[in-house]
């Protein structure tokens, strides 16, 4: 399996399935097939893109992601396969189950490795982690003062050079690229998490009725920074008030695409997603009696 993104946002197109392989068709032009499997996700954003059952039964039993966006070409709905593990049903049970003490430590793990991953950004665009990383010492089991939220603020302030600069999910421009690169890191992490035997909905710490995927967006945490280094870059570039154009979309994918080196492996993301799934997984089996120890890598 590779990691391919298909995005359908600038042509109206026709999507069927033949022999493993998905056809897709713009116009009269001759189709480009791409097999199943080589598939990580496919984003549709143009109004006239045409598909078939078999392409959604199709994208799911080789266990890639199928994403909606609307008519700001931001992704608003998540297909995910329904069954992709054979201790599935074994492991959504282990989940449902895990004590609150072991989901604190889960998250002090996650919120401490997000922290400090802004921090290198931090480092590397401005020669200074703004005391990230002194934060980071500080976070608990849990969470309970919130350190995560006060880095955020240190870090948005000072990562784009722009004192001006508010996280929005609501806004345009720099907002708006940030939201579709974010909307892409989910759907591959929640590819992981199901390829890990884990159910998305059922999280260590976010908690929102509305939210089909918490657990999708506990884990992405540490691998944000991932695409606000291309924001920060487009920023660079265009401003603040620069367009999710097709440019800037190529950009986010590239970077989520990528292979990304630590400890003298070179891997791509989602390869890393799944080790961190995986390490996740190995402590949920565990349970109260094991290490609650994750595998988050430092990319």
């Amino acid at each position: 399996m590779t990691d391919r993104v298909l995005d359908l946002s600038e042509r109206a197109a026709s999507l069927s399935v033949s022999n493993s392989q998905l056809s897709v068709r713009f116009g009269k032009e001759e189709p480009i097939t791409i097999p199943l499997s080589d598939l990580a996700v496919v984003i549709v954003s143009h109004p006239q893109v045409h598909y078939t059952h078999a392409v959604l039964s199709g994208l799911a039993v080789a266990g890639a992601m199928f994403v909606t966006c609307d008519e700001k070409h931001l992704p608003v709905s998540m297909m995910l396969p329904l069954v992709t593990h054979s201790l599935q049903t074994e492991r959504f049970a282990a989940q449902a189950s895990l004590p609150l003490p072991v989901r604190k430590r889960l998250w002090q793990q996650i919120a401490k490795a997000k922290i400090l991953a802004q921090a290198r950004l931090l480092e590397e665009r401005t020669g200074e982690g703004a005391g990230l990383a002194a934060l980071a010492v500080k976070v608990r089991s849990g969470d309970p003062s919130n350190v995560e939220a006060h880095a955020a603020r240190f870090y948005w302030q000072r990562v784009f050079g722009d004192i001006e600069f508010r996280r929005d999910r609501e806004q345009e421009g720099l907002n708006a690229c940030l939201n579709y690169g974010y909307s892409v890191l989910r759907a591959l992490v929640a590819r992981a998490i199901c390829g890990a035997g884990l159910h998305p909905s059922l999280s260590v710490h976010h908690h929102n009725r509305y939210d089909t995927f918490c657990l999708a967006d506990d884990l992405m945490e540490p691998f944000r920074p991932v695409v606000d280094r291309v924001a920060a870059r487009l920023h660079d570039e265009r401003g603040a008030a620069v367009a999710l154009d097709r440019d800037a979309k190529k950009l986010l994918l590239e970077a989520l695409l990528a292979r990304f080196d630590w400890k003298d492996e070179s891997r791509t993301l989602f390869d890393w997603l799944n080790q961190t799934a995986s390490s996740l997984a190995a402590a949920i089996d565990a349970g109260e009696a094991g290490a609650a120890k994750l595998f988050i890598p430092e990319l």
